[in-house]
């Protein structure tokens, strides 16, 4: 079997590989795989750093049976007959992409998607959420720093790695009771998590932090029992908000209101209940005044978000009482980090993590799938969409209505 590395064509530009050039050494003496990488000047690992490792860089990807990215490829640049791995972003039926899947399904090509990668229990085995929530945290304490002059950390972007950008965590002061909420209870809080441990913020209880006043900047993690609750008062089952978030009513201010800043990591469903809305922020007890919505679902869960920042502003206000954008240090607005592309911001790191997850965990799968977890994760095969996206039908047929 032979992979191709192919360059990214996207516009703007991804600096991540799904593979560093180390690990595709590795897999080339480890493995009965052949890798080879496609040319390129916009990766953050240059060429040259491939072929330090032994790795083939060459123009053209024609002769591999498989080829893998990180975004979307475009329609101009897919080659027929082969197996890609790359996000399509289409198995939510997003309109902008539905061409790309009818082209795919055209030039008889295998799409395994790296969303839809899983284990026999459903859980995701791939992705690049731990750094969201890494430089997410990291961006939230930017903001902090910049709202309130207290100081000024380098942005993540700027760092050469991870190791650098952490270096910089020692710039942070924060006031003693400083409290900070994080949501959710997946891959993009844990990242979010290392770097509060890094920082050495204490962790509490919900309930701890709730109720007590502390001497040091201290930090909870809520999950959706502690933000939602059952809207007849019923005994809360965490099943039933995924299943039945009709149920389920916001139950957020009670952290709201002792809250200093809230980074968000949390998955939101758009027949779930906001987490707080425009109205609680305007409630005088409402007292966060940073919000970093890794998640950044827009003007949606969390209302401040009126938009995506970017890498390159990634800060603005939000003006409580008139709901619309501020500047990020007007006088009562809220200070909102939104970047929606974070782990591009560490792209060497984000990457490296990636190839180790897809070395150990897809991999070994790609060459004896006997569990199916390639197959689980191929959306169009032969031509045709699999039985397990024949629920894409009506979006590749274009008979989708508002």
């Amino acid at each position: 079997m032979k992979i191709g590395v192919i360059k990214e064509g996207k516009i703007p530009p991804d600096e991540r590989v799904p593979l560093s050039p180390q690990q595709c050494a590795e897999i080339n003496a480890d493995f009965p795989v052949q890798v080879v990488v496609q040319k390129s000047n916009i990766r953050r690992f240059k060429d040259e750093e491939y072929q330090a490792a032994g790795v083939p860089v060459v123009d053209d990807v024609s002769d591999c049976d498989v080829l893998m990215g990180v975004k979307e490829v475009p329609v101009s640049e897919l080659i027929d007959n082969k197996t890609y791995f790359y996000f399509s972003h289409t198995i939510k039926k997003q309109p902008y992409n539905r061409k790309l899947l009818l082209a795919m399904i055209e030039k008889n090509i295998a799409m395994v998607d790296y969303e839809a990668l899983t284990n026999t229990k459903g859980i995701r085995l791939i992705g690049f959420g731990k750094y969201a929530g890494i430089v997410g945290c990291y961006n939230s304490f930017y903001a902090y720093g910049q709202q309130t002059g207290e100081y000024n950390l380098k942005r993540a972007y700027q760092c050469e790695d991870r190791a650098e950008m952490e270096a910089e965590l020692s710039k942070i002061k924060l006031p003693a009771n400083y409290k900070i909420v994080t949501s959710g209870g997946g891959r993009v809080n844990s990242g979010i998590e290392e770097i509060l441990h890094k920082i050495g913020i204490k962790r509490v209880s919900p309930q701890e932090l709730l109720s007590q006043t502390f001497n040091e900047p201290v930090y909870a993690q809520i999950l959706v029992d502690d933000y939602y609750k059952k809207t007849d008062g019923s005994a809360f089952k965490r099943s039933e908000v995924y299943s039945h978030p009709e149920r389920f009513e916001r139950d957020f201010m009670k952290f709201a209101r002792v809250a200093d800043m809230y980074i968000s990591g949390h998955f939101w469903d758009e027949d779930a209940p906001y987490i707080f809305t425009r109205e609680d922020a305007k409630d005088p007890s409402f007292n966060i005044k940073v919000v970093g919505d890794v998640s950044c679902d827009i003007d949606a869960a969390v209302a401040c978000t009126l938009r995506p920042s970017t890498i390159a502003d990634p800060i603005y206000g939000y003006d409580v009482l008139n709901e619309k954008e501020t500047a990020y240090n007007a006088p009562g607005a809220i200070t909102v980090m939104a970047v929606d592309n974070l782990p591009c911001e560490l792209p060497k790191d984000a990457s490296r993590d990636f190839g180790r997850e897809f070395i150990d965990k897809v991999l070994p799968h790609l060459i004896n799938d006997h569990e199916r977890v390639i197959e689980r994760a191929t959306i169009c095969k032969n031509g045709d969409l699999t039985p397990d996206y024949e629920y894409l039908r009506d979006y590749v047929n274009g008979e989708l209505t508002a």
